[in-house]
């Protein structure tokens, strides 16, 4: 699938709300037996996967422990960096994506322009991303202006996604931040999110106190 944004090859994830890949189907069989999980066998597993991969499902797969995953998952992100596929992690899972630097190559390629996000929607996007997972009612707490319109955008772009709904009144929806978001922005992982100052962070935890227990 080519992400329209940056014109970068991606997996075409399968949930249809967007959250992220199914779950293997049950009673899927997977082969008996082991087989060695090289760096080079891993690394054509997740190019030919139609859908980011569990580090569950790969251990599964290749009849392995998932510390023998985890420690080839290490290996190929750092093969790989500097070059023009990287490796991205989302929680659990994994997938392969192309760099960013490669982004205006790749759109002249499939004839996609990259879109420019608005003020507003970089704004909801940074709050999503750091305080993830969040209500709408946060977001508008946060920005201090209704945001339904640009989180309805940010969806349909696939930056932010739906990550179920919060307990309460109301069960509003819960949004976060999935792969499309990583391959964005040039992030392996959140982990790579740059730290916030101590103003803009204590304006964050406010609102998420604010918050809490509120309905959409």
């Amino acid at each position: 699938m080519i992400d329209s944004e940056t014109g970068s090859l991606v997996a075409e994830p399968t949930d249809e709300r967007g959250v992220g890949p199914a779950a293997p189907a049950a009673g899927a069989v997977y082969p008996a037996g082991a087989v060695e999980l090289t760096e080079i066998a891993l690394e054509a597993l997740l190019f030919v996967a139609e859908r980011p991969l569990a580090r569950r499902e790969i251990a599964m797969l290749a009849g392995v422990d998932r510390a023998t995953v985890d420690a080839r998952l290490g290996d190929l992100e750092v093969s790989l960096a500097g070059r023009g596929i990287r490796l991205v992690s989302s929680g659990d899972r994994v997938e392969l994506v192309t760099a960013p630097d490669a982004g205006a190559l790749v759109a002249r390629h499939v004839g996609a322009d990259g879109i420019r996000l608005s003020p507003a929607a970089l704004e909801t996007l940074a709050i999503v991303a750091y305080r993830q997972p969040v209500t709408r009612a946060l977001v508008d707490q946060t920005r201090g202006v209704d945001s339904d319109y640009t989180i309805r955008s940010l969806l349909h772009r696939r930056l932010i996604v739906e990550l179920g709904r919060a307990p309460g009144p109301g069960r509003p929806y819960r949004y976060g931040t999935g792969f499309d978001f990583l391959e964005r922005f040039g992030l392996t992982s959140l982990d790579e999110l740059p730290a916030l100052d101590a103003a803009t962070a204590g304006r964050l935890a406010d609102a998420d106190m604010s918050d809490a227990g509120e309905d959409v």
